[in-house]
């Protein structure tokens, strides 16, 4: 299996707060990958310095063999690295159709098909395409998070606490729509303090403690994990 993502030995520092201490992990081709943690653990800042929004002090992130360390947001969406940001932020005052529109801003052909995909895995976006974005519940604002990444084509989808702040049968649906996505192609890499959930449908997961890796196996390895019960599992905070 190809290696789509190489972190190596990635450092971050905000001032003097070193978040990220030295990690390295590596993504493959078709996998779902989850980094899992406490908050302030490391695991936000890992994605966003590999998504361009922070520079890295030191390290090396290497996709698909090129290495894309410190290239700006712009460079690294061009490559097919979609993220889906923690919070949303979708635009609110523009429609769902306009919203997934903007996801596929760098693409120059025919955007129907993929329209047509995204509302294929989420109806209530089509029954709300010409409604304003901030009108929208938490949960249908995340399938409108994810759909807009979708709409790049990504090679790989990086997606940041996607549970966060719905309710359960929401969270269920959500991680179901992740598993489509999988079972289709999509290869993902994924940021959860629902450590549950996130084990539950991993391929591969890391454990991160303190800006460091402390664990890592498979999804099941850690679901079986003495201390990964103890720490992460059953908590959602």
């Amino acid at each position: 299996m190809n290696e789509v993502l190489e972190i190596t030995n990635l450092k971050v520092k905000y001032g003097g707060i070193e978040a990220v201490r030295g990690i390295s992990f590596d993504v493959k081709q078709g996998e779902i990958v989850t980094l899992i943690g406490a908050n302030g653990a490391g695991k936000s800042s890992t994605l966003r310095t590999i998504s361009g929004l922070v520079k890295p002090q030191s390290g090396s992130i290497v996709f698909e063999g090129e290495d894309i360390t410190g290239k700006n947001p712009t460079q690294i969406v061009s490559k097919g690295l979609m993220m889906v940001p923690e919070g949303r932020h979708i635009f609110p005052n523009l429609t769902v159709l306009e919203n997934l529109k903007i996801g596929a801003y760098l693409r120059k052909d025919d955007l129907d098909e993929d329209i047509e995909m995204v509302y294929s895995y989420f109806p209530r976006l089509k029954e709300r395409s010409w409604q304003a974005g901030g009108t929208l519940s938490g949960g249908e604002q995340q399938m409108l998070a994810v759909g807009r990444a979708l709409m790049g084509r990504p090679k790989l989808l990086m997606m940041d606490e996607p549970s966060l702040g719905l309710a359960p049968i929401v969270v269920q649906g959500i991680f179901e729509i992740i598993q489509q996505i999988h079972e289709v192609g999509t290869t993902v890499l994924l940021i959860e303090q629902n450590a549950n959930m996130a084990l539950h449908v991993a391929d591969r997961a890391y454990v991160i403690e303190n800006g460091k890796i402390s664990m890592q196996g498979t999804g099941k390895e850690l679901l079986e994990n003495e201390k990964v019960r103890d720490a992460y599992l059953g908590a959602r905070g």
